[in-house]
């Protein structure tokens, strides 16, 4: 038994030492770090043809191409993350930048650009094509952006820096290494030396199982042990990028302009009839200008005794150009490098020819298809206008998100000044019977306006006419329908039917209606008060100016009001 009892206790002991060897062990493979390496190759996929894009410290979701040595970045990656003035033309295969006084030009597979009309070469090819994807180099980017990037081989990968700002740093303490994972047991990128520097990528994994995620300057993204690092510093990230400075023509004064339709050259005929009854008009826009065709040809009713009779007054010209030839598709037009330019060169020899001061663009018939080759066109107009001296002035709707491709910031930065037309707030086509331009209307334009373009660049529209709405019930339903008139037609047909108008504070407008002929007619005025009611508001935020739709429809007295404030 005394036998039989020993080989127990020793067996037993034997097997809880092998066991506690197999723990030890198991321990000790726990606790050592692993040494097996990850090929950067595996862990960042790129083929020889393609360039890992790292924006800052993030890896992008898009990959470059590598081409003849140089970095290609997709198009759309390049308008929307480092610089929206280049702009493609997919028809004639074009790509354009603009600056404040450039338009530069280069086509898909070639070294030459144009700036303006001068030739030069880049170092590779600016801007190459697969199939419907197209990728501009990026030192023609950077030429005109505000980047820097190095490019790093095995495996290809540029680090792009184009933020400013504090970053937040460490460098390591003593020799150690970047991981995949937070863990001892992840596979090693990087065998890293002390006094390494290194990027903390997210600083809230700056505490992740006693590792922090990194990126080291060559752009590889991993974990480090905090023990094996030093204390984080922040260093400022700084750029010596000087940004294109667009210059603007800006009038003395306020602005006081009034639209003048022009039909037909008769029309022309009468402007110092209607400038005879005004007071402190500076501008006048006469409409003679229409884009005529889809090619980018202009119709003109300019006239040399117009300018010189506006002149003679103290008064400018701004012409204005419309599209509202239903036979014209202004997508047409503006999508085509060759009619965009088309279509500036004869504005611009027209307002040479004539001595005319300025242009102003009122193209209402803009759709959201068309927005960025709109804005090219007003960008590319606009240096021609700045090389020439001549004013450049835009016509907008009220802002509101279904319009916001008419993009009024970048119009607040490339033209002198955008006009917002702050009527029509119920039209010709409206199913409901309302106010041309309520003054809650025009306070919402203002401060939508102020919140995209500089005070000393608006110009706010206001209304010379109202509307007479119609009511009629058929059918059981109200059917709407209305005529535009002047001021003193508006307040002539109220007192033809013996009716008093009672001001509306709401709307800021005397309002009156009557029945006739089993109609309701309904009429918001437009005349001395409700001017001044938007003329308060206009000079409160300090606009540049007021411009009148249209002359010949105001109430001689309003200039009275109108020179209280714009004089």
């Amino acid at each position: 038994m005394e036998r039989k009892t020993k080989q127990a206790i020793i067996g037993t002991s034997i097997a809880l030492f092998i066991i506690f060897i197999i723990i030890i062990a198991s321990v000790m493979k726990s606790l050592t770090p692993s040494k097996e390496v990850m090929a950067l190759e595996e862990y960042y996929k790129v083929s020889d043809k393609e360039v890992l894009i790292i924006l800052q410290d993030k890896i992008y979701e898009k990959k470059g191409i590598l081409a003849d040595g140089q970095i290609y970045l997709d198009y759309d990656t390049v308008i929307k993350t480092f610089n929206k003035r280049f702009h493609w033309d997919g028809f004639e295969n074009i790509l354009s930048y603009t600056t404040p006084t450039e338009v530069i030009k280069a086509e898909v597979g070639s070294k030459e650009y144009f700036v303006n009309k001068n030739k030069k070469e880049a170092d590779k090819v600016i801007v190459k094509t697969e199939g419907n994807q197209v990728y501009v180099s990026i030192d023609f980017v950077k030429q005109y952006s505000d980047l820097n990037y190095e490019f790093y081989e095995e495996p290809n990968r540029a680090v792009i820096e184009y933020k400013t700002g504090d970053y937040l740093y460490t460098n390591v303490k003593k020799s150690t290494q970047l991981r995949v994972e937070p863990s001892i047991k992840s596979k090693i990128l990087s065998q890293l030396e002390a006094d390494t520097k290194l990027l903390y990528v997210d600083t809230s994994e700056v505490v992740k199982k006693g590792f922090s995620k990194v990126m080291t300057e060559d752009g590889i993204i991993g974990y480090v042990k905090n023990k094996n690092i030093r204390d984080s510093f922040y260093e400022t990230i700084e750029s010596d990028f000087a940004a294109p400075e667009y210059t603007h023509i800006s009038k003395k004064g306020a602005i006081n302009l009034v639209w003048h339709q022009v039909t037909n050259r008769d029309a022309n005929n009468g402007l110092l009839n209607l400038l005879e009854k005004t007071k402190s008009v500076t501008t006048v826009s006469p409409t003679w200008f229409k884009v005529e065709n889809n090619d980018g040809n202009i119709s003109s009713l300019a006239s040399e005794t117009y300018m010189e009779r506006a002149h003679s007054k103290g008064v400018e010209v701004w012409a204005l150009v419309d599209d509202f030839n239903p036979e014209v598709n202004m997508l047409e037009v503006l999508s085509y490098t060759s009619k965009r330019e088309k279509l500036i060169n004869e504005l611009v020899a027209e307002v040479i020819k004539y001595n005319i001061d300025g242009i102003n663009i009122d193209f209402e018939r803009i759709s959201a298809e068309a927005g960025r080759y709109y804005i090219q066109f007003i960008r590319e107009l606009s240096v021609k206008c700045r090389n020439n001296d001549i004013v450049l002035s835009v016509d907008n709707y009220v802002p509101a998100d279904y319009s916001a491709y008419y993009d009024r910031e970048e119009q607040g930065i490339v033209a002198d000044y955008v006009i917002i037309m702050a009527y029509d707030e119920h039209h010709g086509n409206s199913e409901v019977s309302g106010s041309v331009s309520s003054i809650g209307f025009v306070e919402q334009a203002v401060k939508r306006t102020l919140e995209m373009v500089p005070k000393e660049r608006i110009i706010m529209g206001i209304p010379f006419y109202t509307r007479l709405w119609k009511e009629v019930q058929e059918n059981g339903a109200v059917k709407v329908t209305s005529e535009a008139l002047g001021m003193s037609s508006g307040i002539d047909i109220l007192e033809s039917n013996d009716v008093e108008p009672v001001w509306n504070k709401e709307a800021g407008q005397y309002y009156g209606e009557y029945q006739k002929d089993d109609a309701t007619y309904k009429i918001w005025l437009e005349e001395d008060e409700s001017i001044e009611a938007k003329l308060k508001v206009i000079d409160q935020a300090d606009l540049a100016g007021i411009a009148g739709w249209k002359l010949g429809l105001e109430k001689e007295s309003v200039w009275n009001i109108i020179q209280k404030y714009i004089n």
